[in-house]
This record gives structure tokens, sequence and C-alpha cells, in this order.
């Protein structure tokens, strides 16, 4: 069995955000990039459970510059086989999913696994780009995934409940909490992942769909107000008048 994960780079959770060029670009200056918690914790774990269990090769793949090979080293750290980094920037989603998709055509992967979006930008778009760059089907947003043979068994919460799907293989699937639990690299991992290899290919032509006009951050939270408990008058008073909520 093989399977494809795509790993994406993400700032860390403690980086200060910025924007600069009049709030057209994100301020890279002193951000500490990690690999993308969706695709590290779910997806990739999910792959090397599999391979433990049944078998199979695990390959990663992202867009990226000479940079991102630091984030690659840490995944192949925690298990995965080989490396495929597209020399190129992620301009925009249908971008990176048309390169993942083209380069994956001909490999014969069984099982793509993506995270359920970025923390960065929350899009949860490229599952869906490579399963239709692929024609495969696809599953979105999988608490939990099960290969029995040539079939997948897929769970995901929807409004009320759970909902059971079976697909066969191959398919490309997101993966969301519930689906593995994070791992952290031994000493032993990381010194393997020196000498696993990484493979470098050119982009294909690829068009651009999106462009950013510019970014703006939250504004910033009010002050909270305090009631005493026993002046109920008072809370009533504000919840009517300043949060409006009855």
């Amino acid at each position: 069995m093989k399977i494809l994960v795509c790993i994406s780079k993400a700032p860390d959770t403690t980086s200060k955000i910025a924007f600069t060029n009049n709030n057209s670009t994100f301020d890279e200056n002193g951000v500490q990039y990690i690999v993308n918690p969706y695709d590290e914790w779910y997806a990739l774990v999910r792959a090397l459970e599999i391979k433990e269990t049944s078998g199979a090769d695990v390959t990663i793949i992202t867009v990226g510059r000479a940079e991102d090979e630091a984030i690659m080293r840490k995944a192949l750290a925690i298990g995965a086989d080989e490396a495929i980094r597209i020399d190129a920037d992620p301009v925009d989603a249908y971008m990176v999913a048309s390169e993942i998709s083209n380069y994956a055509k001909n490999q014969g992967f069984d099982l793509v696994l993506t995270g359920k979006e970025t923390i960065n930008f929350n899009g949860s778009q490229i599952g869906g780009m490579i399963a239709e760059g692929l024609n495969l089907p696809y599953v979105s947003i999988a608490s939990k995934l099960d290969v029995n043979g040539s079939t997948l068994t897929l769970e995901r919460e929807i409004i009320g409940g759970v909902e059971e799907v079976e697909v066969g293989l191959p398919a490309v699937v997101s993966c969301a909490k519930g689906m593995a639990e994070q791992r952290i690299p031994n000493m032993r991992g990381i010194m393997a992942a020196r000498t696993k290899p990484l493979h470098v290919l050119p982009p294909t032509v690829t068009e651009t769909l999106t462009s950013y006009v510019s970014f703006a951050s939250p504004q910033a939270k009010s002050s909270v107000k305090l009631i005493d408990p026993n002046n109920m008058d008072e809370l009533v008073s504000l919840l009517h008048s300043e949060a409006k909520v009855i």
C-alpha cells in the first residue's frame, strides 16, 4: 500500500503576526514555522499507524521553498519514508492542489491524506481539489479511518451524530480530530531523518486563481464588566441595553 500525506507549514502559535506592503503580505521576519498540526497529528500519524499494522510506504509532499525542508525533516523523523518538495511558492489552494495532483497522477498511491485545514488559512480546500485533480472519491473531515482490504471505513461527525462511510481505494481523505494522537519524534527517528530521501521537483505550469488584497488583524477585545452576583437587576439591564442578547 502506498500512502501520500500532504503537509504544509504554519506559523507557530506563539509567533507575532504582522503584515507588510500596505497589509497585503504576511511579514515572515522572526516567525517560527511548524508542521501544520492537522497534517502532522492526524493525517501523518494515521498513515504511520497503518504502516505499522498493515504495512505501507508513506511519502510526504509539500509545495514550498528550500527553507521548508526543516518541517519536512521533522515529518520524516516521526516516521515517514521519503519526502517530495515541489519547488514553488504556495500561492493559493488551487495552485498547491494542482501541483500535488499532477505529481501523484502516475505514482500509484492508494490513499492520499491531508489535514482538514491549515491553522493559518482555515480554508479546507486542498483535499477536495486534489481529489478532483486525480478523479478520485473524497471524504472530508474524517475522525476515524480503517482499512479493510481495498475498502476504507470512515467516520465523520455530523450535526446530531456520527456518519459512517465506506469508499473503495484509491481515495482522498481529509483528517480531523480523533483520527490519531500526536507523536513526538525520538532521537532514533531524528537521526534517521537525516538520511531519508528528500526529492526536489520543479513545478508544473499551474494557474493561480486568487490573490490577496489585504490582511487585517482582529479588533482588540473590549474590557470585561464584572457584576456583583447579588445585583441581578444590573446584569439584566446590561444584557438588554449593551449586549442586546435579551
